[in-house]
Order: C-alpha cells, then structure tokens, then sequence
C-alpha cells in the first residue's frame, strides 16, 4: 500500500472535506482518503499500480482545489 500527502490551498468550507473525501474513496485502489481541514491537507493509502497517484490529483484538482505539492511515500 502506498502513502501520499497532498498540500492544498487554505480549505475555507468544512463541507468541501466530504466532497473531496468522496470523490477520492471512490476511486479504484483507494484504501484511505482523509482530509485534513485545518492543516489543508488530504492524507492517502493507496494501491499505486491500480491508481497512480497522479489521477488521485487531477481527481481533487478537477473538483477545484488546487494541489501545491505532493509528497509520496
């Protein structure tokens, strides 16, 4: 199982934490989604070779919320 951390801009709405959390765990190969609202950051368990990492980003990017940075472990 992979890991990943990604960094968004400041979350403003309490409600965009389910709509995101949503749309990831709806993913195939996602094992874990969960957005942290005060720090901006959603944290991901993931299987890599069913999902890779960059589709989890254009999947929160597309639902407007811009990804600064990435870490994967």
């Amino acid at each position: 199982m992979n890991k990943a951390v990604f960094q968004l801009e400041p979350l403003t709405c309490p409600s965009c934490v389910k709509k995101i959390e949503t749309a990831l765990q709806k993913q195939p190969g996602v094992q874990l989604a969960k957005v942290l609202f005060n720090a901006g950051k959603i944290k991901l368990e993931f299987d890599a070779a069913t999902v890779p990492v960059e589709n989890l980003q254009a999947v929160v990017e597309s639902l407007g919320y811009p990804v600064v940075k990435v870490k994967v472990s």
